[in-house]
């Protein structure tokens, strides 16, 4: 397992930084900063404070997913699905919150609403080429190699 510093910067006293549920949990959990509930209706997005902006070390990257227990049994996941946040941004981190359920849910201060996992990239050099390289696979895609 590697560890490294993250610096964070609580952009308000309330906000609460992330931490990881277990010894071994790849996510750490975010969680709400807000001033009263805030009641997301099906099929809305809301935009979801955290209170806090980091230094994510160069060469990683910040990831926010949903937490399976509240996508699962509330229906509440980051609307885009994957968040993206970059080693040079130092706003404030929010959550874009979306209720895919049939049900008004409600998120309270302190709720925890995603979890982050910092990772390492790659940054690509793209090149311009005639041919790719032959794979058994070739341009096959979408369920391409079969459900079994």
């Amino acid at each position: 397992m590697l560890t490294a510093p993250v610096s964070v910067k609580q952009l308000d006293p309330r906000a609460k930084l992330p931490a990881y549920g277990s010894a071994d949990a790849a996510g750490a959990d975010l969680y709400a900063l807000t001033d009263g509930p805030v009641a997301i209706a099906p099929g809305q997005t809301v935009l979801i404070h955290t209170g806090l902006a980091l230094a994510i070390p160069r060469g990683y990257v910040g990831l926010v997913y949903a937490r399976s227990g509240l996508a699962t049994k509330q229906g509440l996941a980051p609307a885009n699905k994957v968040g993206v946040i970059d080693a040079d941004y130092r706003g404030e981190l929010m959550v874009s919150l979306h209720n895919h359920s049939g049900e008004v849910r409600t998120v309270e201060c302190g709720d925890r609403i995603a979890q982050l996992v910092i990772a390492p990239y790659l940054t690509a050099q793209f090149q311009a080429v005639e041919e790719l390289d032959d794979t058994d696979r070739g341009a096959g895609g979408f369920g391409s190699t079969g459900t079994r």
